[in-house]
């Protein structure tokens, strides 16, 4: 009897064990996942065809510089957070000819096939939306975003959104998580 007694003992304990390490490892990542990476979905197709409607991205503030083609999500812009592609950086001077769709950074053409896009997509705002007018120098702390599909993003040419604080970065978008098909590291630029 004492020996079906200590059997059990060691049972119960094993099987505490084994739940502490479970609860343990569950508290890790829901650190992580709150503190280090976040999932965010992606809304519309103002980022077409780079990101899909409904794609889970995994965004971090960890360790990343955020230069000339990083993905960020931004919050405090609009109602929802919005995903976006960095085009310039304080300091830097952004110009666009509306006439022949080209944007300039420091008066060189921006070369967006880099970025998986055409070059000379970008066109003037809706009407009905106060645009901002280029060109424009960057100013401290802030960066200025377009979309990938320009013709419905609602981004950094619109002076509701207009340059954007870099506090306001939620983080950039690193490794896509579904749909499948699209699983992987994001790509910045043809080099990546």
């Amino acid at each position: 009897m004492e020996k079906n007694i200590k059997t059990a003992s060691k049972g119960v304990r094993s099987m505490y064990e084994w739940l502490e390490e479970i609860v343990f490892a569950l508290v890790v990542v829901i650190l992580v996942f709150t503190f280090l990476f976040r999932v965010v979905t992606v809304t519309g197709k103002s980022m077409l065809p780079n990101f899909v409607e409904g794609e889970k991205v995994v965004v971090t503030n960890l360790g990343h510089d955020i230069e000339q083609g990083t993905v960020v999500v931004v919050t405090n812009v609009l109602e929802e957070p919005i995903i976006k592609r960095v085009i310039a950086t304080e300091g830097q001077t952004v110009n666009i000819d509306y006439d022949t769709g080209t944007v300039y950074i420091d008066g060189e053409a921006l070369n967006e096939t880099q970025f998986g896009i055409e070059n000379g997509i970008t066109f003037h705002p809706y009407d009905g939306y106060e645009a901002l007018v280029f060109p424009q120098t960057v100013p401290k702390g802030c960066v200025f975003v377009l979309g990938d599909n320009r013709t419905v993003s609602r981004d950094s040419r619109y002076a509701e959104i207009g340059m954007i604080d870099t506090r306001h970065i939620m983080g950039e978008a690193v490794f896509t998580l579904y749909p499948f098909d699209r699983f992987g590291f994001v790509k910045t630029n043809e080099n990546n």
